[in-house]
């Protein structure tokens, strides 16, 4: 968590709610020149914008006036749970013949030709 955007959220901001992972979400007490509030978050860990639930997202990003807290309760048995950005990580996805996996890529098909000049 970032101490200085701590700072200004216990002197300018109102705590509105926490999601599952530990983040907090917050307001400004006061509206700005175009008499919008600012929203922003608290990451619990490093600050990423995957961590950040749809339900939040929009909430955020002005889509909503209030959170869609009540779409986590009514989640369908079909949705899967969220998860983070991987890429750049040692977890990321990384297809058949991929340089970190040994490099041993499948043959060409039959109709490819390299380029001679």
């Amino acid at each position: 968590m970032n101490f200085g955007m701590w700072i200004v959220a216990q002197f300018r901001g109102v705590l509105v709610g926490m999601d599952e992972f530990g983040n907090n979400y917050y307001r400004s007490k006061t509206k700005d020149l175009n008499s919008r509030e600012r929203r922003w978050v608290l990451y619990k860990s490093e600050p990423d914008g995957s961590l950040v639930p749809p339900e939040w997202h929009a909430w955020l990003h002005h889509t909503t006036d209030k959170p869609l807290i009540e779409a986590i309760m009514k989640q369908k048995e079909w949705h899967l749970d969220h998860l983070p950005n991987l890429t750049g990580t040692a977890e990321a996805y990384r297809p058949k013949g991929h340089a970190y996996k040994g490099g041993n890529r499948a043959s060409s098909s039959s109709d490819y030709q390299s380029w001679e000049p």
